[in-house]
C-alpha cells in the first residue's frame, strides 16, 4: 500500500511538473485580432483555448492583413494570425515561409473566402435557371431596380471597397446593361446587407455581389450565380480587380485562401499549441451560423466565442485532446 501511495504521489508530481513545463514552454503568446467579425471571433476562440487548455499567457493585439503579416516576417510578432486572407499578400508570405520565419499552421476556412454574384435560393427553387447568368439575364424583369421600376437592379459594392472595382468590371464584362440592368451602388456595407434582409423578409427578387463567410450568408440562404466560365486567375488579377481594365472578360471570382500563420519561434517552443492551430478549422456554413447569431444578438466577438464554445462543442472538441477539452469546459463553467 505504501508503494502504491508513493507511486501515485510521484505520478501526480511528475504530471504537475510536466504541465508547468508545457506552460513555461508556451509562455506569452500574442494573437492578432483583425477588424472583421470572423477573424475577431477566431482570435477570441484561440485566446481562450490556448490560455485555459494549454496554459499559455495569451494576449490579443490589434491586427490587419498587411501590417500583421509584415510584422510577423520582419519582427517575429505577433505570434499568431488566426485568419489571414492571403491573396493580397501571397508573395511576402511565401518568402517568409521559405526563409523559415513563418509557418502555415492551417487553412482556418478550407473553403476559402467566396465572392460572387448571388440570388436568393427561394428564387432558384422556383426557377432553377436563375442559378446561371444566362437565366438571370433572360429573367431580368424580375429584379426590379429599387428606385426605377422601369429598370432592373444589380447591387454592387460600396464606394472605396476593392470589390467595387471587380463587381463593376464584371457588370461590364457580362454586358448586363444590355439586359436593362443598372448598377446600384450602396452607400455602405450596412445598406447592402439591409437590401438582402429586406428582400428575404418580403420574399422578393435580389441580384448582386456578396461574399462569405458573413453573418448575412449565414442567416439567408443564397445561391452563387454560375457564369459558366470557371476562374481565369491571371485576368482577374491583372484586369478585373484593377481600376484600369480596358477589356474586361467574364470570369468567376477566385477563391481567396484563408490561413492561420504562426511565427517559427512559437512553432518550435509550443508544438502542442501548433497542433491545436493545425486542427482548428471551420466550414463557411459553421462560421456563418455563429456570425448570424452574433448579429441577431448584437454580440461582440468575445460573447460570440462564449456562445460557440458552449453551444458548438460538437465542432471544437475534435480540435483538442480530451484533457484539454476538459480544462476548457471547466473554464467556461467559471465564466
Amino acid at each position: 500500500m505504501k508503494k502504491l501511495i508513493l507511486g501515485s504521489t510521484l505520478f501526480l508530481a511528475l504530471a504537475t511538473f510536466g504541465s508547468g513545463m508545457a506552460s513555461a514552454q508556451c509562455g506569452k503568446v500574442t494573437i492578432a485580432e483583425m477588424t472583421w467579425n470572423s477573424a475577431a471571433l477566431t482570435a477570441q476562440i484561440d485566446r481562450f483555448i490556448l490560455e485555459h487548455g494549454y496554459g499559455c499567457d495569451a494576449e490579443l493585439v490589434p491586427g490587419d492583413t498587411v501590417p500583421t503579416g509584415t510584422s510577423m516576417i520582419e519582427r517575429g510578432q505577433p505570434d499568431i494570425a488566426p485568419e489571414l486572407w492571403t491573396n493580397s499578400f501571397l508573395d511576402a508570405i511565401d518568402n517568409g515561409v521559405s526563409e523559415g520565419r513563418l509557418v502555415v499552421a492551417s487553412t482556418s476556412l478550407p473553403e476559402g473566402g467566396q465572392e460572387g454574384f448571388w440570388v436568393p435560393k427561394y428564387m432558384v427553387d422556383a426557377n432553377p435557371e436563375l442559378a446561371t447568368i444566362e437565366g438571370v439575364i433572360a429573367n431580368s424583369e424580375l429584379f426590379t431596380h429599387p428606385e426605377d421600376p422601369n429598370k432592373s437592379g444589380f447591387w454592387g459594392c460600396p464606394p472605396g471597397w476593392s470589390c467595387e472595382l471587380s463587381s463593376g468590371n464584371l457588370f461590364e464584362a457580362l454586358d448586363l446593361a444590355s439586359a436593362n440592368f443598372e448598377y446600384v451602388g450602396p452607400g455602405s456595407g450596412a445598406t447592402l446587407a439591409a437590401s438582402i434582409a429586406r428582400a428575404f423578409d418580403r420574399e422578393e427578387a435580389w441580384f448582386g455581389y456578396y461574399w462569405a463567410p458573413t453573418d448575412i450568408l449565414g442567416k439567408f440562404d443564397m445561391v452563387m450565380v454560375d457564369f459558366g466560365t470557371g476562374v481565369d486567375q491571371e485576368h482577374f488579377d491583372n484586369c478585373i480587380s484593377q481600376a484600369e481594365c480596358e477589356n474586361p472578360q467574364v470570369t468567376m471570382y477566385p477563391v481567396s485562401p484563408i490561413q492561420t500563420l504562426v511565427v517559427s519561434d512559437l512553432a518550435e517552443r509550443a508544438p502542442d499549441a501548433l497542433e491545436y492551430l493545425s486542427n482548428r478549422e471551420f466550414t463557411n456554413s459553421e462560421m456563418g451560423s455563429v456570425l448570424a447569431w452574433m448579429a441577431d444578438n448584437q454580440a461582440d466577438a468575445e460573447f460570440g466565442m462564449e456562445y460557440f464554445l458552449t453551444e458548438r462543442e460538437d465542432i471544437w472538441q475534435a480540435w483538442v485532446p480530451g484533457g484539454v477539452a476538459d480544462k476548457v469546459r471547466g473554464a467556461l463553467a467559471d465564466l
